[in-house]
């Protein structure tokens, strides 16, 4: 029973690898390159003369897709762009872009904490870019006019004039104007603090002949389907927070499928998320809203859009109308959104605006009550430390002790099992065709023993919720990002990215260009190696199974999850290797303690001694 139990562990484990494996790095990896390829084929195409404008949404029962393309235009280069138009410069501690004149766009943005590799030198992450470029990615405000409506309204070809001067700062809000000409005269006041909100009012005066009726607007529009990541775990694309209707997340699929989706509620925000940045409205937590998921082709290009249309407001004559709307446009720093969880103390934004689960922006999971503590860990130790590797091994310290009585109960019960082997294997003699009793008289040693035949189990179940919330924790917060632990490991988030197949750097080969079905399996870096020696030890500190197969599985199994987990996250891999030393440690010590011979250097000799080769006579 024991080796049945201990080979369908194995294998279970295996398995459970092996699916993570599949789910969590091939097939994204596979995606990615196939998003990658229709993104060429996409730009290839013979261009339509320009990237569609947006697509501003009408009053109504529901807001619907009467956007007017913009003028065909020839797709230009970022800087180009920024070049074309006038524009107010954005510089905060964080942020630096601008916003364009015309059409009082924020569509230029920069992300200076944040660069796109490892060197600090590499350039600054781009959030924001301009309509007509590669890959335009903007937020618009403003006012649409009642149905019928003649008033001349501001739209995206609008060039607003800048009262005063300087550049958009914490210290230094700027206001921009517009006049229609026919009455109505348009201000808008913006405002940004030291991370990552924009605060924009807008005011409308009516000195003209006749009241006028509008609806404030917010939108946030992205053209071309973006890359992802392709995670299953990991949501990438709109997402919203909508009253009662909760949490909102369409892919871009999704929503290339659905086309539109329409929501009424009342406080709610919605944005677009990538894996760690994000762009969000916030309206006021009070305001009524037509909220809207859309997904439009526009010029043979296809655009996502995120809006909301707020409640009319008649402007009388002489009278004034005033809007209020909030913009979140940078990194999802959980420190910055919020972790809404007790006794975190990282209130952020959603505590300080009062938002509805604004800490949902980063996607914590459906296990968020073990990812989010795990975090909160490792985010404690990394500011006492400054490191997060070192935050990952005294997590693993804190865990073993989290779970010390549980893991003693294990070990001492399966260094029990060990010390009745001779009598489980004398049942195999004294009933050698009798399975029955074998087992009846087996769970009576076992019961007169007080073994629990599962309790070997136990360090393994525990074991796997905090590795996958590790592994969400390495893989969804921006703060492991471009982490470095000491030597090589530049990156925690990242891979090892030594290899033993090109002597871990000596030799210039690197085998990622053998492709993608071939190089992640080569990438067997210095970790991975050391994760797979530690668990070679712990497999050896069992004596040697009796069954063949189940010997083979034990045998092979510390191999398989060292090519395995050699792409994993480096953090992750160093997690493993520390657990099993420490495994390694508790068990020895809980087997001298409860009588029981430590085999490990007895099984480490045993399988590099020679085996005796016997003699042709006893041959014959």
């Amino acid at each position: 029973m024991t080796d049945n139990r201990n080979t369908i562990l194995a294998v279970i484990l295996s398995g459970l690898v092996l699916i993570a494996w599949q789910y969590f790095y091939n097939v994204p990896q596979m995606e990615k390159q196939r998003a990658q390829q229709q993104t060429q084929a996409e730009l290839a195409k013979p261009s339509p003369q320009g990237a569609p404008g947006s697509t501003t949404p009408q009053p109504g029962t529901t807001p619907s897709t009467p956007a007017t393309a913009g003028q065909p235009a020839a797709i230009v280069s970022r800087e180009a762009a920024i070049a074309a138009t006038p524009r107010v410069k954005i510089d905060t501690p964080r942020l630096v872009g601008s916003i364009s004149l015309k059409g009082a766009r924020i569509d230029d943005l920069s992300l200076v904490k944040f660069r796109d590799t490892v060197d600090p030198t590499s350039p600054a992450v781009v959030l924001y870019s301009p309509s007509n470029t590669a890959s335009p990615y903007y937020a618009e405000f403003g006012w649409v006019p009642a149905s019928g409506s003649t008033a001349r309204i501001p739209d995206q070809n609008t060039v607003w004039q800048q009262e005063g001067s300087g550049a958009l700062s914490p210290t230094n809000p700027v206001i921009l104007k517009y006049d229609n000409g026919d009455g109505l005269t348009f201000r808008r006041t913006i405002a940004i603090d030291d991370r990552y909100l924009f605060t924009i009012r807008d005011d409308v005066t009516n000195v003209g002949t006749a009241p006028v009726t509008l609806y404030p607007f917010a939108l946030i529009s992205r053209h071309h389907t973006p890359q992802v990541s392709g995670y299953y775990i990991l949501h990438e694309g709109l997402i919203g927070y909508l009253g009662a209707d909760g949490l909102q997340e369409y892919g871009y699929k999704k929503i290339d499928d659905a086309k539109s989706v329409a929501f009424n509620v009342t406080d709610g925000w919605l944005g677009m998320t990538d894996k760690y940045w994000a762009s969000a409205l916030l309206p006021d937590t009070t305001a009524k809203l037509q909220a809207r998921f859309s997904s439009n082709l526009v010029n043979t290009v296809r655009t996502y859009q995120t809006d909301y249309l707020q409640d009319p407001q008649t402007i009388a004559i002489g009278g004034t109308a005033s809007s209020n709307a909030r913009l979140f446009a940078g990194a999802k720093e959980a420190s910055v959104v919020g972790i809404n969880f007790p006794f975190a103390g990282l209130g952020g934004y959603n505590k300080q605006l009062g938002l509805n689960h604004f800490d949902l922006l980063i996607d914590w999971g459906w296990f968020y009550f073990i990812t989010k503590p795990m975090f909160l860990a490792l985010d404690y130790f990394f500011h006492l430390f400054g490191n997060f590797g070192i935050a990952i091994l005294l997590v693993t310290v804190l865990v073993k002790l989290l779970f010390f009585p549980l893991a003693n109960k294990s070990y001492a019960s399966m260094a029990k099992m060990k010390s009745v082997q001779p009598q489980l294997a004398a049942l195999k003699e004294r009933y050698p065709d009798d399975r029955q009793k074998q087992q009846q008289e087996m769970m009576e040693i076992y019961k007169k023993e007080k073994i629990n035949p599962i309790a070997g189990c136990l360090p393994v179940a525990l074991q796997i919720p905090v590795f996958f919330s590790l592994y969400k924790v390495l893989f969804v917060t921006i703060e492991m990002r471009h982490a470095p632990f000491y030597g090589w490991i530049k990156d925690l988030s990242a891979h090892d990215p030594t290899t033993i197949f090109n002597l871990f750097g000596l030799i210039p080969f690197d085998p990622m260009v053998l492709g993608p079905h071939i190089g992640p399996y080569l990438m067997l870096g210095v970790w991975p190696i050391i994760m797979g020696i530690t668990m070679w030890f712990q497999m050896k500190l069992n004596p040697t199974p009796p069954d063949p197969t189940q010997k083979m599985i034990f045998d092979w199994m510390p191999l398989i999850f060292t090519f395995m987990l050699a792409g994993f996250p480096a953090g992750l891999v160093i997690y493993w290797a520390w657990n099993n030393l420490l495994s390694v440690l508790q068990q020895s010590y809980i087997m001298r303690k409860n009588g029981v011979k430590v085999e490990l250097f007895d099984n480490l000799k045993a399988t590099f001694a020679r085996k005796p080769v016997e003699k042709a006579a006893e041959k014959t």
